[in-house]
């Protein structure tokens, strides 16, 4: 399911034909090293491609139109070796379609003290040739990410990369499919939500399938191919339970789904357990590393949820901190604590060690104990993620925690589950969560932060919220007042 082998990035250079030619070759040949040099450093997860030095309106609408037509083009960089009048750049901007970032650098790093004259400074003038691509932006309206410092900064190239992550999110959230295996549970209110305005304005498509057709799905399985995946199982995990016949039947739920979802070329999926018309178990194992896999999942029809889950492991492909759905499940409130859990459905990437293969009596459903993954999380900064329909636009919410080992061993409880201590406290973060309408169904991850959720959410023009170390309640709730007039007015 990797995505970035088949993306790139376009770096266009601003200048004018004002300096003359001589110049614009210098301009040309130092852009050239600037994107080589990003590469090389090996921070981004996709290349970064120099496309042209821009000269005209006419050159940059071209150039615009030709990166919008090219699906492999994730988005757009830009930066301003030379004072580029940037009325010449209205037209094209306007066109764009693509994630754009502003990089505000300059060739040197240091102004060179025995060779600066006025020639130098007419080739390096990003200083103010930036600052008048900034203004139009800014009148523009313009949702972009701006990027200050020089090419060569560790923490600059950081910054690109985390943006280009965002920026493949968007490309897979416009063509995100997801597959519901029946629908929501009955009554939840939060993971209930607008199809049609999702599709507006995210780009996924969100369809019903009858658990009837998973079960026929099911029943084409051959035994040999519930061998080979049973045998994959015992590579990747630890089987300690002897119901193999349980072990067997997950594996046969996990390639009837992932038949389906491959045939209509869905990347998530959601289930509840108030809808397993003929089938044996609910789905444990089989979701558990479907999702490892890269699949999206939400639990009792959470499409939202499952679709947030599959985007964010495409921007967290290659990183090693783990992504999963995720509920907050009970507190220790002596401690501060909270249990994230589920039912079943908790990606082992997140699991701080090997996973176990487990069979027990499931208390929900109706059907046969259900294998299913146990393990613990792994300690470390995370996010949590929801978003949620406030009817007539949607809100991304975020929430840094630290997740912490377990402080209990819970041998009663045996699902896998993650513990974590909410920023900047329980009660602060769990009320400001509360207030801004945070479902109790995230996604968990390791490897996204706030920031880079920030600039999905700017570029998919939706409302972002975050609760961090800092956030007073007070001023919260205020903040989220006024971001209700506001949303209201776009």
């Amino acid at each position: 399911m990797s995505i970035y082998k088949d993306m790139n990035f376009w770096f266009i250079t601003g200048s004018q034909f004002l300096y003359g030619e001589e110049t614009l070759r210098q301009v040309e040949e130092n852009s050239k090293e600037i994107v080589k040099g990003l590469n090389k450093a090996g921070l981004f997860p996709a290349e970064l491609i120099y496309k042209d030095t821009m000269k005209t309106a006419g050159g940059i609408t071209q150039a615009v139109k030709e990166a919008n037509a090219d699906d492999t083009c994730a988005g757009v960089v830009v930066f301003m070796h030379t004072f580029s009048p940037s009325k010449m750049w209205i037209n094209g901007l306007n066109l764009l379609q693509k994630p754009y970032l502003h990089f505000h650098t300059q060739f040197h790093a240091s102004i060179p003290n025995e060779d600066i004259d006025m020639d130098y400074m007419n080739l390096h003038q990003s200083a103010h040739g930036d600052r008048e691509h900034g203004f139009i932006g800014t009148r523009m309206r313009l949702a972009r990410k701006i990027v200050v410092g020089h090419w060569e900064s560790k923490e600059v190239q950081q910054k690109i990369g985390k943006w280009m992550r965002s920026a493949i999110g968007v490309a897979v959230s416009k063509s995100m499919k997801v597959m519901r295996f029946g629908d929501n549970m009955r009554e939840v209110a939060v993971t209930e939500g607008d199809k049609v305005e999702a599709q507006m304005k995210l780009g996924w498509e969100v369809n019903t399938w009858p658990v009837g057709q998973l079960v026929k799905a099911m029943d084409k399985v051959s035994d040999a191919e519930v061998d080979a995946l049973v045998a994959e199982y015992e590579k990747r995990y630890k089987i300690v339970t002897d119901d193999m016949e349980a072990v067997r039947y997950q594996a046969r739920e996990q390639l009837g789904m992932q038949a389906m979802l491959e045939a209509e070329d869905c990347m998530a999926f959601t289930n509840t357990f108030q809808d397993l018309f003929g089938m044996m178990q609910l789905p444990g194992l089989a979701t558990q590393d479907l999702m490892r896999q890269g699949y999206g999942y939400g639990g009792e029809g959470d499409w939202k949820t499952s679709a947030m889950t599959a985007i964010m492991k495409a921007m967290a492909e290659g990183m090693d901190g783990g992504t999963s759905f995720m509920e907050d499940y009970t507190y220790d409130l002596a401690s501060g604590l909270t249990l994230g859990s589920h039912m079943l459905e908790v990606c082992p990437t997140v699991g701080a060690d090997k996973a176990k293969v487990e069979v027990h009596h499931l208390g929900i459903g109706d059907r046969e104990p259900p294998a299913r993954l146990v393990f613990e999380g792994k300690k470390g900064p995370a996010i949590l993620v929801s978003l949620i329909d406030m009817g007539g636009r949607l809100r991304l919410i975020v929430h840094d925690v630290n997740c912490v080992k377990p402080t209990k061993t819970m041998p009663n409880l045996p699902v896998a589950r993650v513990m974590w201590q909410a920023e900047p406290s329980l009660e602060v973060g769990g009320e400001c969560w509360l207030l801004a309408g945070g479902a109790h169904h995230t996604v968990l991850s390791y490897d996204c932060d706030a920031e880079m959720m920030r600039d999905w959410a700017r570029m998919m023009d939706i409302e972002f919220v975050h609760i961090s170390k800092d956030t007073d309640p007070v001023k919260f709730e205020q903040e989220l007042l006024l971001a209700d007039l506001v949303w209201k007015l776009k």
